[in-house]
């Protein structure tokens, strides 16, 4: 079992993905776990999500690799209080105590999004990580100027009133932008991102989003070429918030030779637009 014997299990009995529930450093997590596959050898997989939704964006990669997916404080069916610290140190800190509650010495880390804390993680514990993919993820980079709508977020007031006057189809439609593809798929995301959006996740969204300012992205990916460990970074060309180039610019930093996958006919989740992208991952991973 990769989880402690305090977890609570939540799904229905003998799932291929079941959830758990335990409290981390102070606060009730939830998180989506599958045993991996029998004769895989790999490090355990920690796949993290970004704004505005939760763990179970990985599914389909969960059944495939194994592993582990938290909604992080402040998202999905985590503790969402005030006084957490909604940065990237503070997400840090909040791993650090993950991964340690589950004894998970090695992994292999997929990030999205802001999922991109994970990273900060990574730099504090460069031996730790076997494998390392990197989906279009908040550049911990110079250079990056935040997108149209993270610059509303990052202004006082204008924020809370953008989030506070969000309503369900307003949701939907700007997150279908983030998408080239429409279908069940997409709905099913957005309607899941709704089912978590209220004021805990926009005032941690909020916090997240003014913590950092471009200088302190910058100074959080500063020791990324510490990370020595075989890397897949996959982009989606048509990403609204986040341009192609920081796929390279991610691989130049890292500390080994980044396979770099750019993905032409997807957008901001691009495994999500193309599932036949799942079982690439998958395959990378299983090859620690």
């Amino acid at each position: 079992m990769l989880a402690s014997m305090e977890t609570e299990r939540t799904g229905p009995p003998g799932p291929a993905v079941a959830e758990r529930r335990a409290d981390i450093a102070g606060l009730p997590i939830m998180w989506r776990e599958a045993e991996p596959p029998r004769g895989g050898g790999h490090a355990p997989v920690l796949c993290l999500h970004g704004n505005p939704t939760d763990g179970d964006d990985f599914r389909s990669l969960l059944e495939r690799t194994g592993g582990l997916a938290p909604d992080l404080p402040g998202f999905g069916g985590s503790a969402k209080p005030a006084s957490f610290d909604y940065s990237i140190d503070g997400y840090a800190d909040f791993l650090a105590a993950f991964v340690d509650h589950l004894g998970l010495e090695r992994l292999s880390l997929v990030v999205h999004d802001w999922g991109g804390v994970g990273l900060a993680l990574a730099q504090r514990r460069p031996q730790s990580i076997e494998r390392l993919v990197i989906i279009n993820s908040v550049p911990l980079l110079p250079g990056y100027g935040w997108h149209r709508w993270a610059r509303i977020w990052r202004t006082p007031l204008l924020g809370e009133l953008a989030m506070g006057f969000t309503t369900r189809f307003a949701l939907r439609r700007a997150l279908r932008q983030a998408f080239v593809t429409r279908g069940p798929h997409v709905d099913a995301l957005a309607e899941r991102a709704w089912s978590h959006f209220d004021h805990g996740t926009q005032r941690a969204a909020l916090k997240l989003y003014r913590s950092a300012p471009p200088e302190v992205l910058e100074r959080a990916g500063a020791r990324l070429g510490d990370l020595e460990a075989p890397a897949l970074i996959v982009w989606g060309e048509r990403d609204p918030y986040i341009t192609t180039d920081f796929a390279h610019a991610y691989a130049k930093a890292l500390g080994a030779p980044a396979r770099v996958r750019m993905v032409a006919d997807a957008g901001h989740w691009p495994w999500i637009d193309r599932p036949e992208l799942v079982d690439e991952i998958a395959s990378f991973v299983r090859e620690g």
